[in-house]
């Protein structure tokens, strides 16, 4: 999706009307369309595929809005200030952002959807309120506001993967958290009005069968496919070969055939990157003909990290830049203005079939978890007897759910633990697998981030949208992995939809060969870059322990490449942003 920014003023603040018409002057040079959202406030639009503005009630509503088809209504007192908001979030879903007009025709509430997919940063300057997806460097240069990068929050991203989605590095504008109301003025507290624990503990009180749980899942991804496929004029998909895009492919054949423009599968010079013989056993079943074509692969330079790098936070969304180049090109040229993927499935649908779902049905059935089907195949398939399952469950209560971190090898030793996300605050009552599943909606946040494939498209994520989390969220985990499989309930829920050869399959494409050679022909730029750099300069990049893995012979060894690749990448926003605000702390 495009960019919005929404912008109002006060009236009564001296010059705060002029500075709004100033800003609306700029941004019309710069956007598609300029609209009003109320007396005092208006919002800008820029494409691919630009907000679009729905109203309910006060609220203007910016982005893609869709009804749901059976709508979950959350448990809610006729008391609650929010409790309109509470039944607007659960009857609607999409990719949108609210902002709430008061009686006198200016902002009063911002409210960010669920599945996070649309930004919103929000600050106050002189008398003049913004609301915006991005930070084009137009309106940093105009504003020119008092901001710095907050490194602290910078370092913590890079240890934890959960920090990546929540408060953007920068000390000044306000994050808004997906589910969330911010009030105004923006010192006022957050008030969550969305709970992925909420969902957890729904499938924990109603017990669902099987059969329910596979309704549930297929009408759910059935929903959030056909909603974002009707979209834009054109539609491409992308199929990797893999269970997830397989998914996703068999649902738009089943619900919207007639408005894809291409297929698209990205193959590998390896043997474990080449998933062709999956796609054809695909493309048989599915009456499609996917276009299958070489990975694009280069090296990776200054000047491409620093293009990534002018978003609001670190372009980890953005790291597999010469794929997205070549997708950018392809794709438009089929008359397609969008493409689909099956990105996000591994954790919400479960790909983790270890013992830490033998663990969840544990804590909920004790020794009567010994009784289930699964639990002999989930021992086989992690190659550990049955009673180490029952050994590790029964010690959970002592040593609570591990914490996602990134161990690069790369930082200085870490001071303080990380501050645990608010999705993941009670989570353990549920055990380690429901949590992990938790833990992979809040990464899935950032894969609606921008890359230089959205600059030219719209990219599509069905499996990351909010129909599909709540569904997956309130199934419990020992049934997503039925059979002891990964992903097992997916595998039976779509199983008359897809051939036999990707149903049974139990490998997954691998490109850390391709993706390392990448790294490793890069490293006459990538080593003076990270070790000359600012991250180094700050302390937060162990200078000796990256000398030490920056060599070809260490990295052969230890393989660390997608933690170089994400040190580049923060490396390079730092960059990019000290020189936007025009300082160095």
């Amino acid at each position: 999706m495009g960019a919005y920014l929404a912008v109002s003023y006060d009236p009564d603040h001296p010059g705060a009307e002029t500075l709004s018409n100033e800003v609306k002057r700029l941004a019309g040079t710069h956007a598609s369309q300029t609209l009003p959202l109320g007396r005092f406030a208006w919002m800008a639009a820029t494409g691919p595929h630009p907000p679009k503005v729905l109203a309910i009630g006060s609220w203007m509503l910016i982005g893609d809005v869709f009804d749901r088809h059976r709508p979950i209504m959350p448990s809610v007192t006729e008391d609650d200030p929010y409790l309109f908001e509470r039944k607007l979030v659960a009857r609607v879903w999409g990719r949108y952002v609210g902002v709430q007009i008061s009686g006198q025709g200016g902002i009063c509430n911002i409210l960010r959807d669920p599945s996070g997919a649309v930004e919103a940063i929000a600050w106050v300057q002189d008398g003049v309120t913004i609301v915006t997806s991005t930070l084009p460097r137009w309106l940093v240069e105009f504003f020119k506001p008092d901001w710095r990068i907050d490194f602290t929050a910078l370092e913590m991203a890079l240890r934890d993967p959960l920090a990546a989605s929540g408060d953007i590095p920068l000390l000044g504008p306000t994050t808004v958290a997906p589910g969330t109301i911010q009030p105004l003025p923006l010192d006022l507290a957050a008030q969550s009005i969305w709970s992925p624990i909420a969902f957890a503990r729904r499938g924990r009180d109603r017990a669902l069968d099987q059969t329910e749980a596979e309704t549930l899942l297929r009408s759910s991804l059935d929903e959030a496919v056909r909603g974002l496929a009707g979209l834009p004029e054109g539609l491409a998909a992308e199929v990797s070969g893999g269970l997830d895009s397989s998914i996703v492919a068999a649902s738009l054949v089943h619900g919207a055939p007639a408005s894809i423009r291409g297929w698209f599968n990205a193959h590998g010079a390896t043997p474990e990157s080449d998933e062709r013989r999956f796609v054809a056993a695909l493309a048989t079943k599915l009456g499609i003909a996917p276009q299958s074509v070489p990975l694009a692969v280069g090296t990776v330079t200054e000047a491409l990290l620093e293009r990534i790098s002018g978003g609001v936070r670190p372009g980890l969304n953005a790291l597999d830049m010469h794929h997205d180049l070549d997708w950018a090109q392809r794709v438009p040229a089929t008359g397609a203005g969008a493409i689909m993927t099956g990105k996000g499935g591994d954790g919400i649908l479960v790909q983790a079939a270890t013992g830490d779902v033998f663990t969840d049905l544990w804590l909920q059935k004790r020794w009567r978890a010994l009784g289930s089907g699964d639990v002999v195949p989930l021992a086989r398939g992690n190659e550990v007897s049955v009673w180490t399952l029952v050994r590790e469950a029964r010690a959970f209560g002592r040593t609570g759910p591990r914490r996602p971190t990134r161990d690069t090898g790369l930082l200085r030793p870490a001071v303080d633990a990380p501050a645990i996300h608010p999705w993941l605050d009670g989570a353990e009552i549920f055990g380690p697998g429901k949590t992990f599943q938790i833990a992979a909606a809040i990464d899935n946040i950032s894969r609606h981030g921008p890359s230089l494939q959205t600059e030219v498209i719209d990219v599509l994520h069905p499996l990351c949208a909010q129909p599909v989390v709540e569904a997956c969220l309130t199934i419990p985990t020992p049934m997503m992995t039925v059979g002891g499989r990964d992903r097992g309930l997916a595998r039976q829920a779509f199983a008359d939809r897809l051939p036999k050869a990707i149903l049974d399959r139990r490998s997954k494409g691998d490109l850390t060969c391709i993706y390392g050679r990448m790294i490793l022909d890069s490293l006459p730029f990538l080593r003076p870059w990270l070790l000359d750099g600012r991250l180094a300069a700050r302390g937060i990049l162990d200078r000796a322990a990256a000398d030490d893995l920056l060599t070809r012979e260490s990295l052969m060894w230890r393989g660390a490449y997608g933690e170089i690749m994400i040190a580049a990448v923060f490396e390079a926003w730092v960059r990019v942003w000290e020189a936007r605000l025009g300082r160095r702390d």
